[in-house]
């Protein structure tokens, strides 16, 4: 079988070419004049498809003995790409695997390995299981919602157990937006397939044959399986990344332990606190308070994490590629190639694609499931903070500039939120945040705590709802006297 079903060229009947019993001597077509012959071939085929899809690719031409089409620098500039499985994997592995878990690890504990990762300490561990001791009491007096803390499972890690832990949690929640992805190039390659069908039977009329076409199923199997690496490596870089800046395992205000527990990283908080003149003891009992309490809030609202979930998926599904973006930066990249310099194609390639060769439109679906998921991240947010300004009351002393120094890095571009950015195109808005939590402290306070929590077995309110607690309230009370009604 030929490479990516390319045919030989004219005058071989097969990829061993012709079929003469001769495998040596005057018979034997493996020399460079031959191999270079099928090279050029390739080459014009290669042309004629990607041309179709409207993807010029000028200059190649130029390219002496086409080395760039060679086998190993082909495998080499696939191959050595973070990630790239290869190309054998086709679509059918694509499709079985959108998000390369493996991928996602493999990224993420390089990352974390270069940000360093101090091993967890007999001290570490006493001071955050001291912490949590404290603030699970406090807590029963803030919130309905009891305790998610696990005496099975380890409630305090280090860098790497945290990826280790958290890995198949962001894989899973991350993982629709590959599959659409994945289903919006299957879409754009269908509608090429129509196009490329069409024009075949039209040249069939003019002498033309089948032999000319490369399937664009094994074109479809590679960018598949390109686009699942690519989204792999995204996710693996932010995940390796927020593995040295989070405190705990639900910092980020996504669902990714399962079952929901509080697990704090000793590390990053003394690092979130270096520079505050504050006893150890607040700061650590500070972000076990809001550890647990969002732990509490996802294992006893299952519903809420399928929410989430299920937001991210409609996001997935209103993927569409640009096409037009794809044949600017395609074209650019072609341009920029130079066969002498193999590692700085690599480069100049990943350059591209993370700049957004591959790079969707945002449909109003997608508009709406934004609005969806930075509405119910800054209630989530904004619910711990009032739980924890609740229980904490007068017992930390320094609880106003901890809760400051959390909305400055909830303010500035934290790696939570270069990973929405980067994957989602989401930027929560600390405004939005803010009236969250000004919500959920009205409503405790203008009806009570009870009536607070259980908001969340209800309808979630809106952006717009959040600046009108009261009527938000009044519009979801079902009166006693429903005669009017009838």
């Amino acid at each position: 079988m030929t490479p990516f079903g390319f045919t030989p060229p004219n005058g071989s009947d097969g990829p061993n070419g012709p079929d003469d019993g001769s495998r040596d001597g005057s018979g034997d077509h493996s020399g460079p004049e031959d191999f270079n012959e099928m090279l050029r071939a390739i080459q014009e085929q290669m042309r004629e498809q990607f041309e179709k899809l409207g993807i010029p690719l000028e200059g190649l031409e130029n390219m002496e003995n086409m080395q760039f089409m060679s086998p190993e620098n082909l495998t080499a500039m696939f191959s050595n790409m973070p990630g790239m499985p290869g190309f054998g994997l086709g679509p059918q592995a694509a499709a079985n695997d959108p998000l390369p878990l493996a991928t996602v690890r493999e990224t993420a504990k390089k990352f974390v390995t270069a940000h360093g990762v101090a091993p967890l300490s007999t001290r570490d561990q006493s001071v955050v299981a001291s912490a949590y001791e404290i603030a699970e009491i406090w807590l029963n007096e803030a919130t309905t919602f009891p305790s998610a803390l696990s005496p099975t499972h380890a409630s305090a890690v280090n860098r790497a157990d945290w990826v280790d832990l958290t890995i198949a949690g962001w894989h899973r929640d991350i993982a629709p937006l590959a599959q659409g992805l994945l289903e919006a190039m299957t879409d754009l390659l269908a509608q090429a397939g129509r196009e490329q069908a069409q024009d075949q039977v039209q040249g069939m009329g003019e002498g033309e044959g089948e032999g000319s076409q490369i399937p664009l199923e094994a074109i479809g199997g590679l960018l598949r399986t390109f686009i699942g690496s690519m989204v792999a490596t995204q996710l693996g870089q932010s995940v390796g990344s927020l593995a040295a800046n989070v405190t705990g395992a639900h910092d980020a205000g996504l669902p990714i332990l399962d079952p929901a527990r509080p697990v704090l990283i000793p590390e990053n908080i003394a690092a979130w606190a270096a520079d505050l003149e504050i006893p150890q003891s607040e700061v650590f009992i500070y972000h076990a308070l809001r550890e647990s309490a969002v732990a509490r809030l996802f294992a006893h609202n299952p519903w809420l994490v399928s929410y989430i979930q299920s937001t991210i998926t409609e996001y997935g599904r209103g993927i569409r590629i640009d096409l037009d973006a794809i044949q600017r930066q395609a074209e650019e990249a072609m341009n920029n190639f130079d066969p002498s310099q193999p590692l700085n194609n690599q480069i100049n390639l990943n350059v591209e694609l993370n700049n957004g060769i591959f790079s969707p439109e945002e449909s109003p679906q997608q508009k709406a499931a934004l609005e969806k998921l930075e509405t119910v991240l800054a209630l989530i947010d904004g619910w711990s903070d009032d739980v924890v300004t609740t229980a904490a009351g007068d017992r930390i002393p320094n609880i106003e500039q901890l809760r400051e120094t959390q909305r400055r890095r909830r303010a500035s571009s934290t790696p939570a939120q270069q990973l929405f950015a980067t994957l989602l195109g989401l930027e929560v808005s600390p405004r939005l945040t803010r009236e969250a939590s000004a919500f959920w402290k009205a409503i405790r306070e203008e009806q009570s705590l009870d009536k607070r929590d259980g908001l969340w077995a209800g309808i979630l309110p809106t952006a717009e709802d959040l600046k009108n607690p009261s009527a938000f309230i009044s519009s979801t009370e079902i009166p006693d006297d429903l005669s009017g009604l009838l």
